[in-house]
């Protein structure tokens, strides 16, 4: 893809935020589209239930019906409605539903087990729960620890307890008058992914989808275009699902796919074609797969892709010329966090893309790397990212979350002033590119050496055999730590015990004559797949932690 002149100072100077006092999702992602009768808002792609098309005239007319089913459950302003569903039509409804009526609305994983789900449900004094069957089954296991909530409203399930969804909407009106909400009263309660510690439920507010748009346009390679369709297999229960995705595309009164069939790159690469997607949000780990089971995209597919976003991880040089070449693609990568998301990145379109970087801070939003003393550092030098609390030009950045619920403490923690501290380490360069260095608690030490995970994950992963890997530290008495790899090889890659040996070797000269000596890995363990949270990030913790439990002396194992 040809990088046109960069135009990111322009961009970032002229950028004035405009927050009219009273706003309300439901109003700009539905009511202001719902009256042309052919503005398609979902396509669902489903094998159970058949493909379907929901229009925003029908998202409309079921979120009035569900607002008045809540509305005379006694749910008001400030209720917290949790919603256990996968990528379908309903979660639109839901969401639409909530904000008309000044409600919460909580988004869960449907891969969240009963203690997950025991704990997000309880912490947050959640009274209504919409689920489909599968979540139905993890709920009823816990419903009697959380006596608060009040009422289960079933989908695809004839449970004798819960609210039948069919039948309950067939019988309610589909007029509904919403009510007003201001631009900083709270919309949407989602707990972070707990790749460190407890999880918290950060309340974002509605003006949050404002500050969410210049970063999402930009990734998207300046959205909406005429003909745009997006689909991501991001969770519609997660930020990256629901404001990286669903919520934006609703904004713009364009469609987004939903699908409930598991990742792989054949059916990536073949929604994509069926719906003539033409942007999406997928995580590295996504990409990784997709490059190594299809090296050639487009001599298989009929693909119209224009822009894709990435977040979560390091993208990495092998993904991003991957991208150029065989979609014509430069990825844009994306960093930002449940409680101030889409912050920092990349828009090819815009301004060039440097490969491997985390790209510039969106316009509207004044992004630093910081020291412990709250103070910028050096060009080349690696801080903390934070985010002011106000733009270049003084104004307050809506991309802010109000707090973490019922954690004032917490929430204090997070700022250093009116910087908000992401917990990520980066450095920046004289150009205004930052580039990702890990988690705070993911780097460490190797015999007196900093090692940051990414880098050499990313050399890793370049190699044929490899489909994905994680780097920790493993606890080495006389040098501290040594460098561990944990490594995803590829369906392709044969495996016996005379094999592994030679492997290991391999794999140890490949990333020795990339990188620094002190960088490849003195140990590598072979593992099926990696611990993941269900924002697609790979939980280098548990490894860690695995690790430090097998020099203890514990009987533990990878593969357990």
């Amino acid at each position: 893809m040809t990088t046109q002149a960069d135009q990111y100072q322009q961009l970032h100077e002229q950028f004035r935020w405009q927050v009219p006092e009273d706003f309300n999702i439901a109003a700009v992602c539905c009511a202001r589209w719902a009256n042309d009768p052919d503005r398609i808002a979902i396509y669902a792609d489903d094998d159970v239930h058949g493909d379907s098309i929901t229009t925003y005239a029908e998202l409309q007319r079921d979120a009035n019906r569900l607002s008045n089913m809540l509305q005379g459950l006694g749910v008001t302003r400030g209720t917290r409605v949790a919603i256990v569903l996968p990528q379908r039509a309903e979660v639109a409804v839901c969401h639409i539903a909530c904000h008309q009526l000044g409600a919460i609305a909580m988004p869960m994983s449907v891969l969240f087990g009963p203690e997950a789900l025991e704990y997000r449900l309880q912490d947050s004094g959640a009274e209504i729960v919409v689920a489909d069957a599968t979540g139905l089954a993890n709920l009823n296991a816990i419903r009697s620890a959380c006596p608060q909530l009040r009422h289960f409203i079933a989908l695809d399930s004839q449970q004798h307890d819960a609210i039948n969804w069919t039948q309950a909407m067939a019988s309610a009106s589909d007029q509904f008058a919403p009510v007003g909400t201001k631009a900083h009263d709270p919309a949407v309660l989602i707990y972070t992914s707990g790749t460190t510690g407890a999880p918290k439920g950060a309340l974002i507010p509605q003006s949050a989808l404002l500050g969410n748009l210049t970063g999402f346009v930009a990734s998207q390679n300046w959205f909406p275009k005429d003909d745009d369709v997006f689909w991501s297999p991001a969770d519609w229960a997660w930020t990256g699902g629901l404001m990286d995705a669903l919520l934006p595309c609703l904004y713009f009164g364009r469609p987004i796919v939903a699908t409930r069939v598991r990742f792989s790159a054949e059916s990536a690469f073949r929604l994509m074609e069926k719906y003539s997607v033409t942007n999406s949000f997928l995580f590295p780990t996504a990409l990784k797969i997709m490059m190594k089971a299809v090296p050639a995209p487009r001599q298989h597919y009929q693909l119209k892709l224009r822009a894709i976003m990435s977040a979560g991880e390091a993208v990495g040089d092998a993904v991003f010329d991957w991208s150029r070449q065989a979609l014509g693609i430069t990825i844009n990568e994306m960093f930002g966090q449940t409680e101030i998301n889409y912050i920092v990145g990349n828009s090819a379109e815009k301004w060039p893309a440097k490969p491997g970087s985390m790209g510039r801070p969106y316009p509207g939003h004044r992004v630093a790397v910081i020291d412990e003393q709250s103070k910028q550092v050096k060009a080349g030098e690696t801080g903390e990212v934070a985010v002011h609390r106000c733009d270049r030009h003084g104004h307050p950045d809506p991309v802010f979350f109000i707090g973490y619920w019922n954690n004032d403490i917490a929430t204090q923690e997070k700022f250093s002033g009116d910087w908000c501290r992401t917990g990520d380490l980066a450095s920046i360069d004289k150009d205004g590119y930052l580039w990702y260095q890990g988690r705070a608690d993911d780097m460490f030490k190797a015999a007196g050496y900093r090692i940051g995970p990414s880098e050499i994950e990313n050399c890793l992963v370049k190699h044929p055999a490899v489909a994905n890997a994680a780097v920790v530290p493993k606890p080495d008495s006389e040098r501290g730590n040594l460098v561990k790899a944990f490594v995803v090889l590829t369906a392709e890659t044969a495996r016996s015990a005379a094999s592994d040996a030679q492997l290991i070797h391999d794999l140890q000269q490949h990333v020795r004559g990339m990188l620094a000596p002190y960088e490849y890995p003195k140990e590598i363990e072979f593992i099926a797949a990696l611990p993941m949270t269900t924002t697609g990030k790979v939980q280098r913790r548990v490894l860690r932690l695995l690790e430090e439990e097998r020099a203890a002396g514990g009987d533990v194992s990878a593969h357990g």
